[in-house]
């Protein structure tokens, strides 16, 4: 079973992740994991704490040598503000200091909610944890899994749809030209046209003081047939997904494939088709059986299909802005204007990272619960006679 869990605040000494369940012997350095999060990092429309971190991973077990042994892996990234914070957030009673409270709630964050909650007079102790800084740990977990995916074909692409609604035009292209293309765009997308409008009302927004939300997609290329299951509410690979990405800090909305436009749309032009082609496998194919459109986004019943898996998420512009809002105080109740900290004008490209990321972490572990293997190798045995499988089906 593929399981996780993250630690750390934002202006914490560091974000640490212990992951459990990658089976022996996958190739893992943590240069490739750097790439992740140094695309994190990036995008047209970050803030200055991006100017001071530079976020690198750290092994501290499960890999030896290169390669994973079977045991839990421990990934940290350590905060290089931590140095000026030290006092500030430190866990020892002899350097606290209540003159340094915040009690101004920052209206669409979870400052009020979780300080009510958690009975907590010091909205520090609330934004540190909700911080979207905890992503960068989230995204190291990801490109974890999207390693040991890689092993068996599956390639995991996010991307910038809409931004401030200009949406991106898809090009009829391979997997790695589109990510070609996603990497060299400052905004993270294929779409020329659309990046250089993305880019000129992200700047808009930066002269009024304003923030911009958007649509981020990631397609999941190369995924079997029978990934996730129909008979438990849990087991379904759709809801699960549809969970990691409303996981994400300030995503508001989730569509799997065509989503919400199939409640606009006659059955008849929702449904995929489906066809059989008994030369498909002879060409190589995986399975006889195919369909011409892919509404669905790869799963039906919670099940993958054999297409591309298709999730879409929407973020809402960041709440922390130039030109502040209203608010209260926790423990006055007087009226102010909202603390304006350093913040990103717009944060969806690095956004479609961290998509991309728990959606990875998501299908890895559905691979897993399919295949099993304490050891890769086992895992590729029980891969293969599976396909053979569905070759013969």
């Amino acid at each position: 079973m593929f399981r996780y869990l993250t630690a750390g605040e934002s202006h914490g000494p560091q974000l640490t992740a212990i992951v459990e369940g990658i089976p022996a012997g996958l190739r893992l350095t943590e240069e490739e994991i750097n790439k992740d999060l140094a695309r994190r990092q990036g995008g047209y429309g970050r803030g200055g704490r991006m100017q001071i971190e530079t976020d690198r991973v750290r092994f501290l077990s499960g890999v030896r040598w290169g390669e994973t042994i079977g045991s839990p892996i421990t990934l940290v990234v350590e905060n290089s503000d931590w140095v000026n914070w030290e006092k500030r957030m430190s866990p020892y009673e002899e350097h606290r200091d209540d003159s340094i409270r915040v009690t101004r709630a920052r209206p669409g964050h979870a400052d009020l909610p979780g300080a009510m909650k958690y009975d907590q007079s010091d909205v520090r102790n609330i934004l540190e944890r909700s911080s979207a800084r905890e992503t960068a740990v989230r995204v190291a977990v990801g490109a974890v899994a999207k390693s040991y995916l890689s092993r068996f074909g599956i390639a995991v692409t996010g991307c910038v749809l809409e931004l401030g609604g200009v949406k991106a035009t898809r090009p009829e292209l391979g997997v790695k030209a589109l990510q070609e293309l996603i990497a060299a765009s400052p905004v993270y997308t294929y779409d020329a046209d659309a990046e250089l409008e993305m880019i000129a009302l992200i700047d808009r927004a930066k002269a009024a003081g304003d923030t911009l939300g958007g649509v981020v997609q990631v397609r999941v290329s190369g995924v079997p047939v029978g990934l996730g299951s129909h008979v438990q509410w849990d087991r379904r690979l759709d809801a699960r997904l549809a969970g990691a990405i409303m996981s994400i800090q300030a995503f508001k909305g989730v569509e799997i494939g065509a989503g919400f436009e199939t409640a606009r749309s006659p059955g008849s032009l929702v449904h995929d088709e489906i066809f059989y082609d008994a030369q498909r496998v002879a060409r190589g194919e995986r399975s006889g059986f195919y369909r011409n459109s892919n509404n669905a986004g790869g799963l039906e019943g919670g099940i993958t299909n054999g297409e591309e898996i298709v999730v879409s998420g929407a973020m809402k512009p960041i709440p922390t802005l130039y030109k502040p809002l209203q608010s209260v105080d926790i423990l006055t109740k007087e009226p102010f204007e909202a603390t304006v900290e350093r913040s990103d004008v717009c944060a969806v490209p690095a956004a479609s990272v961290v998509a991309e990321a728990v959606v990875a972490i998501e299908v890895a572990a559905a691979f897993m619960d399919k295949f099993g293997g304490d050891s890769v190798g086992e895992t590729a045995r029980n891969y293969a006679s599976y396909i053979e499988y569905l070759r013969e089906f």
